[in-house]
């Protein structure tokens, strides 16, 4: 097992060198205010945060303060390459809740955004705000109605809110020691960057509210995420391929909550993940834990979950997800899509307790290989009122289907260890619990028992 621990020296190596080569530098260092920022939360700043960026880019980069008891107002701000945002504690930059608010394009609506930087970074103890409650249209304890902004067709249903903080196509970018609250959407999001450190981060979205996901790592390779805390409403770590792969990807150390999926790939997933390392990491009460949804034809490979404890429990069905520990899926999103190969994924030393069981499913042509799980321990308890009996197999192939639920389902495998695995029913009304196991001989083959057990508690 020791080729699992590899990712990790080369990512703690990459977050090495991209601290000195982020933090040692003896630039300028200015405040927003210096430039007529307000800080009162109710006129804009936008053009004094913005002057104060391009000046400190200008002069070879530094530091941009935001000092604290500030609550600044803003549209969209745009960061330059060599400048840190330093939001000091008790400072906050606050999202601006209007469309015109922000750029044209729909794939640029971000409160603050870095494009083609290099060197960047966000720091300080303070708090940037996505102000996500005046996005609401109506709060419902299920799932909130939110804004949306589809009327000029640059982005459709009602996923057109602003995200919170992007970086596009990047390089050695750090955030670190900041909290990113309330995002209208996605909260913290990497695309096509390289070397990036998101540590010492704290993450709060409404949980109630869709989209609002924590961190989405698409298309974005050498990167390191750890000791962090997310409570958020959607998926929490989220590795998304859509126009390129992701790899070299390690989480550690961190806390989760979601009403969704905490570590999930995908669903965009058109190219490949692998090399991901994800270890000691906390899950809480989270509607499904360690998940890959692969509906778009990328494979995932050399993955490996590590040194987890894991609590799942049923939320209800408007979300994804049916209180699975761990959900691994691969079929085709729809008749124009295909389904991708998952081989070589690792899971060891995790306990969970969980209100549903493990489901693994392949497809008839693109089969999960080489499942190894080590030292697990499976905790099956129900505690909340919502009813089981269902497999959610969303987004698109066969949608909630009705099944008995089984301590792990298994379909279309080839390949799949099971050492010093345990399985326990705490309770004797397990009504609608078929199976410790269950699988068919016809789409399951070359499975391997040791040490494996299962009784009531």
């Amino acid at each position: 097992m020791d080729h699992q621990m590899a990712p990790l020296p080369l990512l703690l190596f990459l977050l090495l060198t991209i601290i000195i080569a982020v933090t040692q530098s003896n630039g300028s260092h200015v405040s927003v205010t210096t430039f007529g920022a307000i800080g009162d939360g109710h006129h804009y700043d936008t053009a004094a945060i913005q002057h104060a960026i391009d000046s400190c880019a200008a002069s070879g980069g530094g530091r941009v303060r935001f000092p604290a008891g500030g609550k600044y107002l803003t549209a969209t701000v745009f960061l330059r390459s060599g400048v840190i945002l330093e939001i000091e504690k008790g400072a906050q930059i606050l999202g601006g809740p209007r469309q015109e608010d922000y750029p044209k394009e729909s794939a640029r609506w971000y409160v603050v955004l870095a494009e083609k930087v290099k060197g960047a970074g966000i720091t300080g103890g303070g708090e940037i705000n996505g102000q996500g409650w005046k996005f609401i249209v109506r709060p419902d304890p299920r799932k909130n109605i939110m804004v949306s902004w589809n009327s000029t067709g640059d982005c459709l249903g009602d996923e057109c809110r602003p995200r919170l903080v992007g970086f596009i196509d990047s390089t050695d970018v750090r955030v670190w020691n900041v909290t990113l609250n309330k995002p209208a959407y996605w909260c913290l999001h990497l695309v096509r960057c390289s070397n990036t450190v998101v540590e010492d981060v704290n993450i709060y979205g409404d949980f109630n509210t869709p989209n609002n996901d924590g961190i989405d790592i698409e298309d974005s390779n050498h990167t390191l995420i750890t000791r962090c805390h997310i409570d958020t409403g959607d998926d929490a770590i989220c590795p998304k391929s859509s126009t390129g792969p992701v790899y070299n990807l390690t989480a550690t150390d961190s806390w989760i909550r979601t009403k969704s999926c905490a570590i999930k790939f995908g669903s965009a997933s058109f190219f490949d993940f692998s090399k991901h390392y994800y270890n000691n990491i906390t899950i809480f009460e989270s509607h499904r834990g360690l998940g890959m949804q692969i509906r778009d034809g990328g494979n995932v490979s050399d993955v490996t979950f590590s040194n987890m404890k894991i609590s799942t429990r049923y939320y209800d069905p408007l979300w994804w997800g049916r209180a699975e520990p761990i959900y691994i899926t691969s079929c085709a999103r729809d008749s124009t899509s295909k389904a991708g190969f998952i081989s070589n994924i690792n899971f060891v030393n995790i306990s969970s307790v969980s209100e549903n069981g493990v489901f693994l499913s392949g497809s008839k042509h693109a089969l999960l290989s080489n499942l190894n799980f080590i030292n697990i321990k499976l905790v099956y308890k129900r505690w909340s009122n919502y009813s089981g009996g269902l497999y959610d197999y969303r987004p698109g192939c066969q949608g909630l289907v009705k099944h008995n639920t089984a301590g792990m389902m298994m379909e279309y495998i080839s390949g799949l260890q099971i050492k010093n695995v345990s399985m326990r029913w705490f309770g004797s009304g397990f009504k609608g619990w078929n199976d410790p196991l269950e699988f068919k001989a016809s789409s399951v083959d070359k499975i391997s028992f040791h040490d494996w057990s299962s009784d009531v508690l």
